[in-house]
């Protein structure tokens, strides 16, 4: 099932996707559940939005596929490496990246998303599942440059716009089954199965929630494959992850600061 938070007549609601249709929730369904409004609204109607604000973190795990690993030029950590995003970079579908002054080299990691829907602190791997609403997509923006500059990884990964997620939340999704892709004006620059992950998605939630509770609304960014580079202004950036959808943004760069 997949769960659209969107726009129409303005106002913010909720809605299952249903061919080319949304059907109405009555609430947040990570709380409300899917009680349905009856109303119905065409998908061209409604303004896609990011389909989840988290709550308090976006928890992301860096080099967690062997190739990507490389291609930064080292080996791939023995347990998940954790850093965080703040909830402030999180843009949604169709929603413009902006690529700040102060960077020269931003650059795409496109990324499946796990959307957290229970309260979870000590979780073991056998069950992490049961704590997970869906999934998403989503592109960890990176100031590279600043990233090395700083040897931490707060500033470079933290900008404003720097987390657009989207277009949906599939509540019924098998990692093992999909495949991302991320392209820039078309032209593929990643391609990698999601079993290529080195560490699963129960691994990364029993990791991650034995160090902070993951509140329901929480994300997590699972890593992304080789072939991460730069883009400029005016590029078109997409993520697509069989089984969810596709995330579109595109990119400008800041105004000058007066």
């Amino acid at each position: 099932m997949k769960i659209a938070r969107f726009s129409h007549n303005d106002g913010i609601q909720y809605g299952i996707v249903d061919d080319q249709d949304l059907v109405v929730l009555a609430g947040d369904p990570m709380f409300a559940g899917f009680e349905t409004t009856g109303e119905r609204i065409p998908l061209a109607d409604a303004a896609l939005l990011a389909p989840v604000i988290p709550r308090s973190k976006v928890v992301c795990v860096g080099k967690n596929y062997h190739d990507h690993a490389a291609e930064m030029g080292g080996e791939a950590p023995e347990e998940p490496l954790l850093f965080l995003k703040p909830n402030t970079a999180v843009i949604g579908p169709g929603d413009t990246i902006v690529r700040p002054t102060l960077s020269e080299q931003t650059e795409y990691e496109g990324e499946l998303v796990v959307v957290i829907g229970r309260i979870a602190k000590n979780v073991r791997a056998e069950d992490a599942l049961d704590y997970v609403f869906g999934y998403t997509i989503g592109n960890d923006v990176t100031a590279r440059d600043l990233q090395r500059k700083d040897g931490q990884w707060a500033r470079g990964k933290g900008f404003d716009t720097f987390c657009p997620l989207g277009p949906v939340i599939e509540t019924e999704f098998d990692p093992a089954q999909a495949t991302i892709r991320t392209s820039v004006n078309d032209e593929v620059r990643q391609q990698a199965p999601l079993t290529d992950m080195i560490h699963s998605v129960p691994a990364i939630i029993e990791y991650a929630s034995a160090v902070f509770t993951l509140l329901p609304g929480d994300i997590i960014m699972t890593g992304t494959p080789a072939g991460v580079g730069a883009f400029t202004a005016g590029d078109a950036l997409s993520v697509e992850i069989t089984g969810i959808g596709t995330l579109r943004n595109s990119a400008r760069d800041a105004l000058p600061v007066e």
